[in-house]
C-alpha cells in the first residue's frame, strides 16, 4: 500500500518547472494569496530570479501579475507549496511591468523590484 508522503521535506530536491508553474503561493499565515504562472530564469547562470505569479480574480478573470523574487519564497512541504512574507497589501503596491517581446525585465525594471522588495522593506 502506498501513503501520502506527510514529511516536512520534499521527498526529491528537484522539480520540474511545469510542476512549479500554478503552484499555490501562502502568506505567513498560511492563507492562499495566488499561484505561480511563469519563472524568471536568468540565462547564464541558469539561476531563478523571479517568479511571475497570479493573484486575485475568479477563474483567471481580474486577476493580477506581480513578479516578485525567488529568493522571498520558500517551499512549504505541508501546504505543498511556497510561503511568503510579502503580504496582499504588499503585491497590490509592488511595481509591475508588463511582459515585453523584446526584453524580459530590463536593468532599471530589475532594480526597481530590488528596491522594493528586498532593501529593507520585508523581512527575508
Amino acid at each position: 500500500m502506498v501513503q501520502a508522503d506527510t514529511s516536512p521535506t520534499p521527498s526529491h530536491p528537484l522539480i520540474e518547472s511545469d510542476h512549479v508553474e500554478g503552484t499555490a503561493v501562502y502568506d505567513v499565515d498560511g492563507n492562499r494569496l495566488g499561484t505561480i504562472k511563469r519563472l524568471v530564469i536568468e540565462k547564464i547562470s541558469g539561476h531563478i530570479v523571479y517568479a511571475v505569479t497570479s493573484f486575485g480574480g475568479l477563474l483567471g478573470l481580474g486577476a493580477e501579475a506581480h513578479t516578485i523574487p525567488w529568493d522571498q519564497l520558500h517551499y512549504d512541504a505541508t501546504l505543498h507549496g511556497y510561503k511568503t512574507s510579502i503580504t496582499e497589501d504588499q503585491l497590490r503596491h509592488a511595481p509591475e511591468f508588463s511582459r515585453q517581446d523584446d526584453a524580459l525585465l530590463s536593468g532599471h525594471e530589475r532594480e526597481e523590484l530590488s528596491r522594493y522588495f528586498l532593501d529593507g522593506q520585508l523581512p527575508y
